[in-house]
């Protein structure tokens, strides 16, 4: 949903820390989040009330919009830089077992 990595969250609980102090902010924290499932259910129950007023079915602009992340870029490259087995180069292919029963690993020239 959002685009946060670990370093944003640290910094703001280091400016929580600092605006709560650390015998409030396991409060503020518990009361945020109470605040931000009230506000989801809020819109939630909006949007779904909207719809049957005005007798629309919301699924099909579900399923476009899911179908519409199918076509994200990076997905698609991921695709199409996918390989198969049947169409990896020899070097690529996963090894056959050996008839001691083991499978001996591939050779990959770019990993070393």
């Amino acid at each position: 949903m959002f685009d946060i990595g670990i370093g944003e969250i640290i910094v703001i609980g280091v400016i929580g820390l600092l605006v709560f102090g650390p015998e409030k902010l396991p409060r503020a924290a518990a009361d945020a989040t109470k605040w931000l499932r009230q506000i989801r259910g809020m819109a939630t129950g909006a949007r779904k009330e909207l719809a049957d007023s005005a007798g629309l079915d919301l699924s099909d602009a579900v399923d476009s919009v899911k179908e519409l992340r199918d076509l994200h870029p990076r997905r698609l490259a991921a695709s199409l830089l996918e390989d198969s087995d049947d169409d990896a180069p020899p070097s690529r292919r996963s090894a056959s077992p050996e008839p001691g029963g083991s499978a001996r690993p591939t050779y990959d020239p770019d990993a070393t």
